[in-house]
């Protein structure tokens, strides 16, 4: 399966899975929650946000930016080697391009041979989907989290109800946004696969389809998340760059 068919497969899987929580009836979350999801995961997500937004003055949608930015620490090492993978992507596409020119007409053995070159230089092509496999059933207790709470959902955040739609679609639009220039960065549009490219407009509409149906809060989740991702790229890309300019002086 091909990282565009996984994150199309992911995406789909969420809507699912969200559609089918109802807020009228979801079973407040508390500190006697029971069952491995409830306990050790929806729950921890609840007191971190509620605690965070406590400790900056009863500020909610600051308490979901504290709640992201340690989620993002803790996934941060699977991040690095998505950002990684991506770059040696970037670096075998002239390679790959060759071999898709060479066997236009034989699909078969141009996936051999781009296989043969992955295999040849240590790329999992899939290790990018890491950083998403593991952020879904996380996304998912954040929803939980959200709609299970009565201190979290009745709050407000600038124009926003956290436990309702954007009534402007404002935040959805924005991350849809963060969502391509997340994808731009980790190099989606240089690898020259048409495929990746419409995947690089793909992903930012169904992000958008997805938001403006969900909690605002989780909108607000999910920008912070590209936002934070956006500037660990460019700075993880900038130190590379940085390491690889003397050695690079130094063999001329």
């Amino acid at each position: 399966m091909s990282r565009r068919t996984l994150s199309i497969v992911m995406l789909t899987l969420l809507v699912l899975v969200l559609s089918g929580c109802n807020p009228q009836t979801a079973a407040p979350i508390g500190p006697d929650a029971t069952g491995i999801w409830d306990k050790y995961l929806v729950y921890p997500l609840s007191w971190l946000i509620k605690e965070s937004a406590l400790i900056l003055g009863n500020n909610y949608g600051l308490g979901i930016l504290v709640a992201t930015i340690i989620i993002r620490l803790i996934v941060l090492p699977l991040m690095v080697k998505q950002i990684k993978s991506s770059k040696k992507m970037q670096e075998l596409q002239p390679e790959m391009q060759k071999i898709r020119e060479k066997h236009k007409n034989d699909p078969q053995k141009a996936q051999q041979e781009t296989m043969a070159i992955f295999q040849k230089n240590g790329v999992n092509p899939l290790a990018g989907c890491l950083p998403m496999l593991v952020q879904m059933p996380i996304l998912i207790a954040f929803y939980h989290a959200i709609i299970r709470t009565s201190e979290i959902k009745s709050q407000t955040f600038l124009w926003l109800t956290l436990g309702a739609k954007d009534p402007y679609y404002i935040l959805p639009i924005v991350a849809a946004i963060t969502t391509y220039l997340q994808s731009k960065m980790m190099g989606q549009a240089n690898q020259g696969n048409p495929q990746m490219q419409m995947m690089l407009v793909m992903m930012p509409l169904m992000i958008l389809a997805i938001a403006v149906t969900l909690p605002s809060a989780l909108s607000l989740y999910w920008v912070y998340g590209n936002l934070f991702t956006i500037v660990q790229t460019y700075f993880l890309y900038r130190d590379k760059g940085s390491k690889l300019t003397p050695k690079e002086g130094a063999s001329k």
